[in-house]
C-alpha cells in the first residue's frame, strides 16, 4: 500500500483515498479505460492489471501489469502497489479475488462478485428479496432440462450459469427442440432454464452506492438489443413515473442487500398488461455498465466518475439528467463512421482505441443529445 496517500476513516476503519493515491483496476477493456480516465480527472493514479498486452485501458493508465489472473505473485505485487482495487468485469476468478482481498480493499466486495457470477445464485438472490424474476430452474444434465421444461414450459431460454455475456452461452428453446442437442450447444455446462417474459421493452437502473451506504440512481434507461448486443439506449425511458420510482427502489434494495460499494446495474424487463406496468428483474452487473454510457454527456455526473467516487470512499455526486439523450454502440465496422459522427451536431463520440474492428466487437459509442 502506498502509505501517505490514504487515510483511515475514524468511524469504522475503512480506507478512504486522497488525491494522489493509486486505484487498481482488474481488466483492461473499454470499461477499465473509462474508469481510468475518470480517476485521472479526480487526481488519482491508475494501475491496470490485465493479461492482454493490447488492452485499451493501458493507454491511459500510469502503470500496468500484464499477467494472468491466476498468477498469485503478480497479484500480490499489484496489491502492494495500489491503495484500493476495483474491476471492470464480474467474472473475476474466485481465487484472484481472495488473493487481493487478503492484501488490499477490493470494491465492490466478494458478495457482489459471487452472486452476479452465477445466474442461478443471482435469480435465487433476487427472488429471496421478493423481486419478480422469470420462472427458473437449475439444469445439470439432459434429464434436468426435460423436467425443467415440463415445469416452466416453452418458449424458454437455456443459459450457462457462468461466463455468458452478449448472448453467448445461451440458446432459445421452442416446441420440438432436441434436449440433448440443446445441452450440447451450451457445452454441457451447469445451466439454468429461464421462462420467457413477454416484455414490452427492456430497461436498466444504474446506481452508485457509497462506502457510507448513500445511494444515487440515474434516470432509468430504455435499451434496444440487436443480435443479443446492446445497440441503443434512450433516456428518459418510455415508462410511467411510478414505474421509474419502483425501478430506482428495486436497484437500491439490491445494492443494500449486497452491501455493494460502487456502480451497480440491474437489467429489467417491463411488462404491460391489463394491470398496468410491472418490472421483472433479469440480471445484475456489479460494475459500470454499457447502458450507462449515456451519462458521460447526458447527466450531471458520469457513471465512471460516480464509480471512482464510491470506491475511493468519497461523497457521491447528484445524478441528474441534463437533457434527453440516445447512446448508440459502435459495433464492428460501425466505427468507420467516425468522421461523419464528428461532423454531426449534438453528437459526442467516444472511441476505445481498439486496433481491429471485428463483427460483434464494441469499438466505441456515440451520445446524441436531444434537446
Amino acid at each position: 500500500m502506498t502509505s501517505g496517500n490514504v487515510t483511515t476513516s475514524v468511524s469504522d476503519g475503512s480506507i478512504v483515498l486522497r488525491p494522489g493515491a493509486t486505484l487498481g483496476i482488474l481488466g483492461g477493456g473499454q470499461l477499465g479505460r473509462m474508469i481510468a480516465l475518470a480517476a485521472a480527472r479526480l487526481g488519482l493514479a491508475v494501475h491496470v492489471y490485465c493479461p492482454d498486452p493490447a488492452s485499451p485501458a493501458f493507454d491511459v493508465a500510469r502503470a500496468k501489469t500484464i499477467a494472468g489472473y491466476e498468477d498469485e505473485a503478480a497479484l500480490a505485487a499489484f496489491a502492494a502497489a495500489v491503495d484500493v482495487v476495483t474491476y471492470e468485469f464480474e467474472n473475476v476468478p474466485e481465487r484472484t479475488a481472495a488473493v487481493l482481498t487478503e492484501r488490499v480493499a477490493v470494491r465492490p466486495g466478494a458478495r457482489s462478485l459471487a452472486i452476479s457470477q452465477d445466474r442461478f445464485a443471482e435469480k435465487t438472490f433476487l427472488s429471496d428479496l421478493g423481486i419478480p424474476v422469470a420462472p427458473f430452474a437449475a439444469v445439470d444434465g439432459v434429464e434436468d432440462l426435460v423436467r425443467a421444461v415440463e415445469t416452466i414450459g416453452l418458449p424458454a431460454i437455456l443459459k450457462t450459469r457462468r461466463f455468458g455475456y452478449d448472448g453467448k452461452g445461451q440458446i432459445t428453446l421452442k416446441p420440438g427442440f432436441d434436449p440433448q442437442a440443446a445441452y450440447d450447444a451450451i457445452g454441457r455446462a451447469p445451466a439454468i432454464l429461464e421462462g420467457f417474459v413477454p416484455f414490452a421493452l427492456e430497461c436498466s437502473v444504474i446506481l452508485a452506492r457509497g462506502l457510507d451506504g448513500a445511494v444515487e440512481a440515474f434516470d432509468i434507461a430504455e435499451n434496444r438489443h440487436e443480435n443479443h448486443i446492446l445497440k441503443r439506449t434512450r433516456v428518459p425511458a418510455a415508462i410511467s413515473p411510478e414505474t421509474e420510482r419502483r425501478a430506482r427502489a428495486l436497484g437500491a434494495q439490491v445494492a443494500h442487500a449486497l452491501d455493494h460499494v460502487g456502480v451497480l446495474a440491474v437489467e429489467l424487463f417491463l411488462v404491460r398488461d391489463a394491470a398496468g406496468e410491472r418490472l421483472v428483474a433479469n440480471e445484475i452487473a456489479p460494475r459500470v455498465h454499457n447502458s450507462g454510457h449515456w451519462t458521460e454527456d447526458g447527466a450531471t455526473v458520469s457513471q465512471f466518475e460516480q464509480h471512482v467516487r464510491a470506491v475511493a470512499g468519497w461523497p457521491l455526486a447528484a445524478a441528474r439528467l441534463r437533457e434527453p439523450v440516445e447512446m448508440e454502440n459502435l459495433i464492428g465496422d460501425d466505427v468507420d463512421r467516425w468522421h461523419e459522427i464528428l461532423a454531426e451536431p449534438g453528437a459526442h463520440l467516444h472511441l476505445y482505441g481498439k486496433a481491429e474492428a471485428r463483427p460483434g466487437r464494441k469499438m466505441g459509442h456515440v451520445n446524441r443529445l436531444k434537446a
